[in-house]
Order: C-alpha cells, then structure tokens, then sequence
C-alpha cells in the first residue's frame, strides 16, 4: 500500500441516490472504480397536483431491489460491504415518531401545498434576516421549514407525534442504522438552519416560526458514521451486521463531490431537463440569485444556479416543431442530431431572436413562479432552424448571467468548467455555451455521478479514504470532448446578452396580469 494510507480499510463502498422517481444504488472498491449500478422506480402519492410525496415503503423496496440486482446481476460480494452513505433529492421532508415510524411521508421539492406558509415564514422573520441566517429565502416545498408549519397547521396529530423532522436521507439512515441524522448540505434547504457560519439550528428562526427546535434531528458533518447496520433484510442480503452507515448529502452536492467540485473556485454545470451551475466557495458570501447550501466537503459551500426548463424547453420544441420526424422507428436521439445539426446553420445571435426559457416560471436568478417563455426579435425572416438556436443561445444568456453574478459575489474569475450529465453531449450547444460565456468547457463522459459521490463520502466515514479530497481524486473522470471558447461572435452575443438580462425586468408585471391565462 501507498505510504500514509497504510492504516486504511479496504473493502466495497455502497453508495444510493434516493432521486425524484428512482433510486440509484452504485458500488465501488477502495480505488474509487465502479464495480456495478443498478436502479429501480419507485411510486410518488400525488392526490392531487399540488401534492408530491415519496411512497416510502415503495422507495425501501426499489432500494432492496437494486442492491438484490447489484449481487445476483453483477455477482458482487455484499460481505465485502465496509461503508453506506445516502445521497437524496433535496428536500423530501418526512414526519418519523420516536421508533422511526413514518407519519408523513417525504413531501418533496415540487409539493406547492405550503405556499402560504412560505409567506407566513418571510412576513415572521423577514425576508432579510432570513436570508442573512440560512442563505435563501423560504419557498414551498422548496425549503422544508414550509412544509413543517404546513403538517403543525393541517395535521396537528402528526406534529404532536412527530419525534424528529427529517430529510430523506434521515429516514434512510434510521431504517438502516436505528439512528436520527441530518447533514449540513440538507439542512441548509430547511429555512431554519444556521448555513451562514453557526452551523446549527437557529433558535431564533424557530421561536419566530413556531417550529419545536426539538423536533430537530442530530446535526452532522457528510461523512460522520451515524451508527451500524441493523436492517435485517439488508444483513440477509449478505451485507455484514454493523457496517457502518454514513450520513451523505444533497444530491448535487454529491454529484459535484463526483465531478471533483471540492475547492473555492470549482465550477460544474449538470445538464439535463434542467440545467445547474454549481459554484465551490470557501467563504460564505451568497446572493440571492441562487440556492445556496453547505457543501459535503467541510469548510466548503455551494452556489447553485438552476435554470429549470432548458433542456425541457428543447424537448418542447422537438415534439411540436419536429413532429414529423417522431414516428416510431425513427430513435429520438436522431432528431436531437438533426436538430443541432439545423441549429448550427443558423446564425450566431439566431437573426435577432433572443428566448427567455423561462417556460413554468423560474427559480435563479429571477424566482418568479409567473415567468414563461418568450421569443423576442421574431421577424418574417425568422425560421425553425433560428428558433431552434434561440433555445441554445437563451441557455447560453443564462449560464452567463449566473457566471457573472457569481464572479462579482467571490471577486474570482471563472476561467473553464466541467459539464456533466446526458444533454452534456451535444457539441454544437456546449459549443454556444462556452462562446457566449467565454468559458472553455470540459465535458465529461459521466452520468449519474450522485450515487458515486455517496458512496465516496461511505469511503471517508468508513477510513478507506482519507479525506473528501484524496475521494474525490481517485475518481477516473474520462473526458468526452473539450471546447474551446471562440471569441469570433462575442460582439452579436454581447447585443443579445443585453437584450436577454433587460427584457424580463421590462415585462415582468404583464406575467402577473396574463397569469389566470394559465
């Protein structure tokens, strides 16, 4: 063994991703490489559309399911089993009584019943202050607190019952190791957390919201072990009794932990339906065009730029404007080609198009639920293939505008970022990304990099790795393809740029008064 590590475990890693309607479960050896993944979907309960919960038996049971697949699949040797951790969508807030028992399960991030307990929160603390304790502002769902005051104001009984709130990743730990826990990086999505520094929870923001400190779970850092494993269908399963289980994080946080997102100044974009830019700091300053959150690296933070609907929105116009080319033997992924292949015979700056992608309202940096989309400068000359490259280049406008607000918060320029994730791929659109941001682009060959992060952060808890670091660099990361940004088109793009930023403050009071529309 190498000098330095020779008092480190060796043995397998298990690492989960609880995510929106999967669960991701990844296995990797004490060099970081990945010995097999499996997924299995698990059931949400939606009564109605502002309701969005996890089924938690059926979330147990798709877990069970892919760690089965993982040994009878792949023939993995679940005794070799040293460290679990969780990774989980961030927040999925659950009710659990003192024996660990679920009285409400996890209301996740898009559940919008306590919208008017979000206003209740801001008008008690006021939007500065909290701003200035937990580095956000209070959205339902969005940050748990709301959905707290939503089940003490509808489901008294359950409050009453409730022994600790929690996030997913807490329900998870006490199933598997008897133990309540919560890590910095989710606590920070709970409106009553000290995210600025304190680290703890605000006595202040709970007297102010009414929510009982004491219903509050264990506070720990990403790789503390929590306790051993007790789950006897896990332990039947051939994972040992008493393997210790680690904590984890946010699931960004863990990807980016991944993508090797560990110091002030990283900078990592994910793309998919959405498109997040997360920023790595070492001091916490914050703005309000982000969600920001603690790290799972200790001493560290996240800035994290969601633009919600971009990939969507390209989706979108794929099935309405390229439907003749979606019949049933046609692989979708062929008409995305076509489609940036159309993209880059347009035009840079798309003959004066500019689009706001703003298609179900959006969170950075604008946060307005009322915003939708907009294609500005439509001229008798503007075709499909124009409209197509709007789409891209509004992305682009985006990422810029989070790109700068970061810039001038840290004073750190950002000179390059990695990009990850399935619509990561495509050359032509991180061609215009890297263009219109003046950043180069490193796009790596990587998916679902959550489940890695988690299992990285099992290896840190379980001493096979030292720290997060030494984790996160064992971690093989093949790059796909590296653009170059070209400064050939910056006078179009700066034009549109200036179009993209000014025009939804110009028209956002319409949005309001066309909102019954929807």
């Amino acid at each position: 063994m190498e000098m330095g590590v020779s008092n480190m475990l060796t043995g397998y890693l298990l690492g989960v991703d609880v995510g929106t309607t999967s669960i991701k479960v990844a296995i990797i050896n004490e060099k970081a490489q990945l010995l097999g993944m499996s997924s299995s979907s698990y059931k949400l309960i939606t009564p109605d559309q502002d309701s969005v919960q996890i089924d938690t038996e059926d979330m147990w049971r798709a877990y069970l399911k892919c760690i089965r697949l993982l040994k009878i699949g792949k023939g993995i040797d679940l005794s070799k089993v040293v460290g679990i951790s969780i990774s989980s969508l961030c927040p999925g807030l659950a009710a659990l009584d003192e024996n660990g028992k679920v009285l409400v399960d996890p209301i996740i991030y898009s559940d919008r019943r306590s919208t008017e307990e979000a206003e209740i929160i801001k008008k008690a603390v006021g939007v500065d202050r909290l701003f200035e304790i937990t580095a956000n502002t209070a959205m339902a769902g969005a940050m748990s607190g709301t959905s707290m005051l939503w089940i003490k104001r509808n489901l008294p009984e359950a409050y009453e019952k409730t022994r600790y709130f929690g996030h997913v990743n807490t329900l998870m730990a006490k199933r598997m190791s008897g133990e309540f826990a919560i890590d910095y990086s989710n606590a920070s999505y709970t409106n009553l957390f000290e995210t600025t520094g304190g680290f703890k929870w605000s006595e202040e923001l709970c007297e102010k919201t009414g929510i009982d400190i004491h219903k509050l779970p264990p506070l720990h850092a990403s790789t503390d072990v929590v306790g051993g494993l007790i789950d006897k269908d896990m332990i039947e399963l051939g994972i040992p009794q008493g393997t210790p289980i680690i904590i984890g994080g946010g699931d960004t946080a863990c990807a980016t932990l991944a993508a090797g997102v560990t110091k002030a100044g990283d900078v990592c974009e994910s793309v998919g339906t959405t498109n997040v830019l997360t920023i790595c700091v070492d001091e916490p300053k914050f703005d309000r065009g982000f969600i920001n959150r603690c790290h799972v690296v200790d001493g560290k933070w996240i800035y994290q730029g969601a633009l919600s609907h971009t990939g969507a929105s390209y989706q979108w116009f794929r099935d309405n404007y390229y439907q003749e080319f979606l019949t049933g033997e046609i692989d979708p992924k062929y008409v995305f080609n076509l489609m940036n292949d159309d993209a880059a015979k347009a035009e840079p700056g798309s003959g004066g198009v500019v689009f706001l992608p703003y298609m179900l309202g959006e969170r950075s940096p604008i946060w307005d639920p009322y915003a939708r989309g907009v294609f500005f400068g439509i001229s008798l000359h503007t075709g499909r293939k124009e409209m197509n490259r709007a789409i891209m280049e509004g992305c682009g406008y985006g990422l810029k505008q989070l790109a700068d607000i970061a810039e001038k918060v840290t004073g750190r320029e950002i000179k390059s970022f990695v990009s990850i994730g399935g619509g990561a791929k495509s050359t032509v659109w991180a061609q215009i990304k890297a263009d219109i941001t003046g950043k180069d682009i490193e796009i790596l060959d990587m998916n679902d990099m959550a489940p890695i992060g988690a299992a990285l952060l099992a290896g840190v808890g379980a001493h096979v790795f030292k720290d997060v670091y030494e984790a996160a660099d064992m971690v093989e990361r093949k790059v796909y393809k590296y653009i170059k940004s070209n400064h050939d088109y910056d006078e179009v793009y700066a034009k549109r740029y200036k179009v993209y930023t000014e025009l939804y403050p110009k028209i956002k009071e319409l949005y309001k008064v066309g909102s019954n529309l929807y």
